[in-house]
Parts: structure tokens; C-alpha cells; sequence
């Protein structure tokens, strides 16, 4: 069963007539690119930026409405994901994870 906020979000990516996964995928990236963006600008000294939050948002956005269009519910790829990393071994260097080979 979705949330409230997710079928909102769900129905106005439909009201938008967003119904191409592959669009829908490219208009992530871009959001990412945002994100990033945004990131870039931030420094850890300071509360996290509007900028941030709405990129954040908007990637969450987009990946709300392609779960959607490609039949998934929102746990499943998350899920999915935690299952695959979770015996994950490696070291973080610089703040990132690398994983052993």
C-alpha cells in the first residue's frame, strides 16, 4: 500500500502525462545533476541548504513516478538493494564506501 503522499505524487506525474520510463529515467540524472550541484555548494558548517532539500526532493520525485510506470512498489528496489549490500565488505577512504572486489 503507497503512503498519502506518494499517490499524490504518483497522480500528478500522471496529470503531467509522465508515462516513459526512459524520460523519465534521463530526467533523474538530470535531477542528480542538481543534487550534486547543489552539494557542491554546501558546506558542512551550515544548515542544509533549500537547494539541497529540493534536489533531494526532486530526485525522490522522479524515482517515485518511475516505480510507478515500471510496476514496483516503492520498498522493492530498496529492498533489493539492502539485500545485495548489506555483507557488503570494503573500507571507507575520503567518506566513500569502496567495496571489496
Amino acid at each position: 500500500m503507497r503512503n498519502d503522499l506518494e499517490q499524490k505524487v504518483i497522480k500528478w506525474g500522471k496529470d503531467k502525462n509522465l508515462i516513459d520510463p526512459v524520460k523519465q529515467t534521463l530526467k533523474t540524472v538530470s535531477e542528480v545533476g542538481e543534487l550534486a550541484d547543489a552539494m557542491c555548494k554546501w558546506t558542512p558548517k551550515e544548515s542544509t541548504s533549500d537547494n539541497v532539500i529540493d534536489a533531494i526532493g526532486d530526485v525522490e520525485v522522479c524515482l517515485t513516478i518511475l516505480k510507478h510506470q515500471l510496476g514496483l512498489h516503492q520498498d522493492i528496489p530498496l529492498k533489493w538493494a539492502y539485500e545485495i549490500i548489506k555483507n557488503r565488505t570494503g573500507k571507507t577512504v575520503n567518506g566513500t564506501f569502496i567495496k571489496d572486489i
